[in-house]
């Protein structure tokens, strides 16, 4: 049988019917675009409002319709939905063999500002309207069943043209107005997760959203962990990558940057160790410093540790492992870090841990006084009014992170020093399809904000008003997360 390239799909659906609601004296106070919604068929959407109080308006908007449906993806000898022409052309013999008809489906993931783009190749197999979707496991399956790989796929996951539908959430704070102040949450621990909505009721916040991403691939007790720089309160409790956009909120403004944290262990003989870390698992050679908000023992791995008062006086120096006592801190080293603790480190004497936050767009270090928190993002998407995806520097340049679609938790200032908070749902086929990292920048650049930044995504997108969840999260329930932005009264 022959293979021929599938293009696209138009399916007949139900039509979804999109009604602008007039603006009301209430809203006209609130900032909302007025203008057609950037993604689809860019019409008018239909939202509703409600006023939080004290400059904070929540908006539920819904747009687009549903025309999108299943077919069935052939999986790559690397597991992977994609691959090469010739890899595809291989995998799309093999359905053939099998008695089916493939389709190679070519794709360019789209361009960023630090990445140039990428064309894959897709294997499908059929095109089934959005209530047929058992028809199409049942394909996969047939498939898998005769030694092809293959999954049923909704099409508008992919990231390519679609017409939505779309569910967001939208929390504007107008700062002429706001009195209150932000913050970020770890909860109870680093190391422990916490639902948004339990960290917003911990601190009586009127507003908050997931923040950035935590580390999955370490020990299930310690997965809280940031990936990237944290800082609560001024304290600075998990370190940055390098070069990394993160949002550093103060009082009750907020800015994107990029920033860099350097650290190091000074003593009192005037020798000096870098720091490698901040309350996460450390590797050989490496220093790590915990702090009382671990919320968990230090790794007993047969280095050392020196226990640390809080003006920095060694009130012990032990083998590894064991919990951080109220007020102090650890320094704790393995291999070549522990030979350094033992000769420099010992009881009585003084270790300095000098702290350093580098803004890199201005080449300053960030006071790290009690009324700042930093969370760190997960991609760059605005910056200067102008859309600006910064994944490969900030570590998500993948096909599944730029171009296909995920529920996403997105953050934007405004010309005027206002915050916009904004959760896109997905993953809900036919009704809402969550968006892309090109598509998020799209977004927010129409909800104004001239620089702007993706949080954690996917089924840690949740937004919590009034000690309520308002978003549908994707997990079909809230989900705990590593940290949160609080919005307090």
């Amino acid at each position: 049988m022959s293979r021929r390239t599938l293009v696209g799909l138009a399916m007949a659906a139900a039509l979804t019917v999109t009604v602008a609601v007039p603006a009301t004296a209430e809203e006209v106070s609130a900032p909302f675009p007025s203008t057609r919604f950037p993604l689809g068929e860019r019409g008018l959407p239909a939202k509703t409002h409600k006023s939080v109080g004290g400059g904070i308006d929540l908006y539920s908007v819904a747009t687009g319709t549903a025309n999108d449906g299943y077919t069935v993806t052939v999986l790559m000898p690397s597991g992977r939905d994609y691959g090469r022409r010739e890899t595809a052309e291989a995998k799309a013999a093999e359905v053939e063999a099998a008695g089916q008809t493939a389709s190679v489906q070519r794709v360019v993931r789209p361009a960023v500002s630090d990445d140039p783009s990428e064309e894959i190749f897709m294997v499908r197999v059929g095109l089934w309207p959005l209530k047929d979707k058992d028809k199409a496991v049942k394909a996969a399956k047939e498939l898998s069943d005769a030694g092809v790989k293959a999954r049923a796929d909704y099409l508008g996951d992919d990231g390519v043209k679609t017409t939505g539908p779309w569910q967001m959430q939208v929390l504007t704070v107008d700062p002429r107005r706001f009195k209150g102040s932000y913050a970020a949450s770890l909860g109870t621990s680093v190391a422990k997760r916490e639902t948004t909505s339990s960290m917003a009721g911990a601190r009586k916040a009127i507003a908050a959203v997931n923040g950035g991403f935590f580390n999955i691939h370490t020990s299930p007790a310690l997965r809280g962990e940031p990936v990237g720089i944290s800082v609560v309160g001024g304290r600075l409790l998990s370190e940055a990558v390098p070069g990394r956009s993160a949002v550093v909120l103060k009082g009750r403004t907020a800015r994107i940057t990029e920033l860099t944290t350097k650290m190091s262990a000074i003593s009192q003989d005037g020798t000096r160790l870098d720091i490698n870390g901040v309350n996460r698992l450390g590797t050989t050679d490496e220093l790590i410093l915990y702090t009382e908000e671990y919320g968990a023992k230090t790794p007993a791995n047969g280095g050392a540790e020196a226990v640390l008062d809080a003006s920095g006086k060694v009130i012990a120096l032990r083998t590894a492992g064991g919990a951080v006592p109220k007020g102090a801190r650890i320094l704790h080293g393995a291999g070549a870090a522990a030979d350094w603790l033992w000769e420099h480190a010992w009881e009585k004497w003084s270790v300095t841990v000098d702290t350093k936050v580098i803004d890199e767009r201005t080449g300053r270090r960030i006071a790290l006084t009690p009324d700042v928190s930093v969370i760190g993002g997960g991609v760059g998407l605005i910056r200067n009014g102008r859309i600006k995806v910064t994944a490969k520097r900030d570590g998500h340049d993948s096909v599944n992170m730029i171009l296909r679609r995920h529920p996403r938790t997105l953050l934007g200032v405004t010309r005027s020093g206002g915050l916009v908070l904004a959760t896109v749902d997905g993953r809900k086929p036919g009704i809402t399809v969550g968006a892309n990292m090109i598509e998020a920048a799209q977004l927010m650049k129409w909800l104004g904000a001239v620089q702007a930044i993706n949080l954690d995504g996917g089924g840690s997108t949740a937004m919590v008003v009034g000690g309520k969840v308002v978003n549908q999260p994707s997990d079909g329930g809230e989900r705990a997360v590593g940290d949160a932005l609080l919005v307090l009264p």
